[in-house]
């Protein structure tokens, strides 16, 4: 093992939040910024999602343009950026981190550090669907590396597991592969797509859509066959087809925040953090979707500039704040982010959360010590689970920093 490289900002991850949070840091002169990617590129999920959406509304990119943009701009401000690198673990105290890359073992010590690891889809298996262990199951992201990265033959027939953006994009990978997508099957009892209804349809069109339905088992051996469905009624059938894309269920990659110690949130399943970003361990910042899976791009790029101000103020010897109130949220809603109130870390224009089921003209409620804090409006639609909702950051300065933990309630 080499000796202990230091470095005043180490990034762990390289997609949208951390290169965001490189650039702004390396163009402040925050010393020598590095960022550790274990892929073999920069750039994250966008680098192979080659539908468009990404970028703003004056400019939008496809996925590849959005991750190039963000890697040329943290290189030109100077940042390091290692790929192939994967952080291992780190020491219980400070910022020191071992890796590994292509030059072998390493390890690494840090000013600061700033986790923007992301997420990822759970799997089959971790979503308990019986069968064998056939070819042809995949997940979003196994689907779009395998078909825009190497240009992997996927099969013929598949069946898209889910109806929200993601899936839709999972669609036109499967067709952009060659491959016919025979049926898209969800649970819930319509599509949760925020794509326009006549661009959806475009997308799918004449493609079934199987509401209030679950796959129960996939079939085949060797190659996947087919997969049985069971719809809300009871009644069973078999879809033939020999690829499976399972779309959604986000989670955190928390492993390396729960090998560091770091207090991770129960709704998000991320590291618990405060208006500016501060995890629970002094020196340690988190940003992306390792805080909430998942949110666009730009929400996780907009989070780097974030943190990296909260880092520029640490580096310029601001004090660590307290660990603040927990926020929580009550069933049906599933997540909020940020869950900590900071008052003293400076302010954030919003929290994110979902919900587990749609809600018609949803209304929150604040409260701590069944005091109520705030009441909220959020849409005079139906607001839909994997839709951002946005909660205002009104009721804060109402927050009794020694009370109890706040809850977010729809009731």
């Amino acid at each position: 093992m080499t000796g202990t490289r230091h470095v005043d900002v180490l990034v762990v991850g390289a997609g949208p939040a951390g290169l965001a949070a490189a650039a702004r840091l390396a163009a402040a002169g925050a010393g020598r910024v590095e960022v550790l990617e274990r892929e073999a590129e920069p750039g994250g999920v966008p680098r192979h999602c080659a539908h468009g959406g990404f970028g703003t509304r004056t400019r939008p990119l496809t996925g590849p343009r959005y991750a190039r943009l963000l890697t040329r701009a943290a290189e030109r401000a100077g940042a390091a950026l290692r790929t192939g690198v994967t952080a291992l673990d780190w020491a219980p105290a400070g910022g020191v981190l071992s890796a590994v890359g292509p030059g072998g073992p390493e390890t690494i010590e840090a000013r600061a550090v700033i986790l923007a690891t992301g997420a990822r889809e759970r799997p089959r298996s971790a979503r308990l669907v019986p069968g064998t262990r056939p070819a042809g199951v995949y997940t979003t992201g196994e689907l779009q590396q395998a078909v825009h990265l190497f240009g992997q033959h996927i099969g013929t027939r598949a069946v898209v597991v889910g109806a929200a953006d993601v899936s839709y994009a999972a669609a036109g990978t499967v067709r952009a592969a060659g491959a016919r997508v025979v049926a898209l099957v969800t649970e819930h009892p319509r599509a949760q797509t925020g794509r326009a209804r006549a661009q959806a349809a475009r997308l799918c069109h004449g493609v079934p859509l199987l509401t209030g339905t679950t796959v129960t088992e996939l079939l085949g051996h060797g190659r996947l066959s087919g997969v049985r469905v069971r719809h809300h009624d009871g009644r069973t059938a078999v879809l033939p087809c020999d690829t499976v894309v399972f779309t959604g269920d986000f989670v955190p990659e928390h492993e390396l925040a729960r090998r560091g110690g770091l207090v991770l949130d129960p709704g998000t399943r991320g590291p618990a953090v405060g208006a500016a970003l501060h995890t629970s361990r002094p020196g340690v910042f988190a940003a992306g979707n390792v805080l909430h899976a998942v949110e666009p791009a730009g929400t996780a790029a907009r989070e780097g500039v974030r943190v990296a101000g909260a880092v520029l103020d640490f580096l310029a010897g601001a004090p660590w704040p307290e660990p603040g109130v927990p926020v929580a949220v009550e069933a049906p809603l599933r997540w909020i982010a940020p869950n900590r109130v900071t008052p003293a870390a400076g302010p954030v224009r919003h929290h994110v959360l979902r919900t587990a089921v749609p809600l018609p003209r949803p209304v929150l409620y604040v409260r701590q010590d069944g005091r109520l804090l705030h009441r909220e409006r959020l849409t005079t639609g139906t607001a839909l689970p994997d839709r951002t909702l946005t909660l205002t950051t009104r009721w804060h300065d109402r927050v009794d920093p020694g009370g109890g933990r706040v809850r977010v309630s729809t009731g």
